[in-house]
């Protein structure tokens, strides 16, 4: 995750950290924690903050050097986000077993995220999008395309 991203773009849009805080509904030292990288923010947060800057989140998280426009206002849609990781799965041709014991993580943790039950870690999400150039903004329902380029 690349700090300086939020840091700059928060800057950029004259904004602080209370602000950037107070849009998230979570205190000054949380959000602080996540833009010094003391803590790695959580996926819904991070999916709010992109639309807040109205970007996507493969710029955010330094995925991409590219900042790519993305109005979207809406929740994570969590059938999506489960199809998804369910393809995602599938294109490393890898049982359950095998994708889980590859993010070094339970079967079950991965099957909860295959079912939609629960949202992918932030940390899990960014490893995944680097061990198949996916994009975040894809795997969470923000985007059609699927790879960065």
């Amino acid at each position: 995750m690349d700090k300086n991203r939020f840091e700059e773009l928060r800057e950029q849009n004259d904004l602080t950290k209370r602000s950037i805080a107070s849009k998230l509904g979570v205190s000054d030292s949380i959000y602080s924690r996540w833009e010094n990288g003391k803590d790695i923010i959580p996926t819904r947060r991070l999916y709010q903050l992109a639309n807040i800057y109205k970007i996507n989140i493969d710029y955010l998280l330094g995925l991409t050097d590219k900042k790519i426009i993305i109005e979207s206002s809406k929740e994570i849609d969590m059938k999506i986000f489960s199809k998804r990781a369910i393809e995602i799965r599938k294109d490393f041709n890898e049982t359950l077993r095998e994708f889980a014991d590859r993010l070094n993580t339970s079967n079950s943790t991965w099957s909860a995220y295959e079912t939609g039950k629960v949202l992918i870690l932030c940390a899990f999400l960014i490893e995944v999008c680097k061990m198949g150039n996916y994009s975040a903004d894809w795997i969470l329902g923000r985007s059609d395309i699927k790879k960065i380029k």
